[in-house]
């Protein structure tokens, strides 16, 4: 076992990016068809973050230095309870890019502030990805609670219900399914 002069493990003296490799792999995250901003500067994440008022996750961040932003290879996430989307899960289709020269980036035109000012959404912190219902229903991080800020679920159609889909980023991503495996048709 490593220790430190202090007889401490030497782990202890490491720091997040001294381990910390990235996780999420855009090869399997996003359907290939592109990013849709060029990979993430450390300037615009500070310049992003600044505007948007929250720090992004790391697993959000990492994957935006690969691949930022991009339509999805799984289509669906699984869901505590009924959406209007479906009895079991929700749809999805785009992650929004970190920046602010794509249209669906989080600072761009259909970034997370058009959102709340012109679909009323609740401000609750960051909206990131898209659905499939063209705005009726939206995936956000959500910071009203301290700590790594939890992916959920907001349903426009249902007066804005709030649905907690997963603890974190890297969860979320990691959760996504083909929406075959679910009987579309309930």
């Amino acid at each position: 076992m490593l220790s430190t002069a202090a007889g401490l493990p030497a782990l202890l003296d490491l720091t997040p990016t001294d381990y910390r490799r990235p996780v999420l792999d855009p090869t399997t995250v996003f359907d290939g068809s592109g990013p849709l901003e060029n990979p993430l500067t450390d300037e615009i994440l500070r310049a992003v973050e600044a505007q948007l008022g929250y720090e992004l996750p790391t697993a959000y961040v990492d994957l935006a230095r690969r691949h930022n932003g991009g339509s999805f290879a799984r289509d669906a996430h699984p869901a505590p309870s009924r959406t209007s989307w479906a009895k079991d899960h929700v749809g999805v289709y785009t992650l929004a890019a970190i920046g602010r020269t794509a249209r669906f980036s989080l600072c761009g035109d259909f970034g997370s502030t058009f959102w709340v000012a012109e679909w009323g959404y609740p401000d609750i912190g960051i909206y990131i990805a898209d659905c499939p219902s063209a705005g009726h229903d939206m995936v956000a991080l959500d910071y009203r609670s301290p700590g790594e800020p939890a992916v959920v679920h907001v349903d426009q159609e249902w007066n804005y219900q709030i649905t907690v889909l997963a603890p974190d980023f890297e969860t979320f991503v990691t959760g996504l399914v083909d929406e075959s495996e679910y009987d579309v048709y309930d």
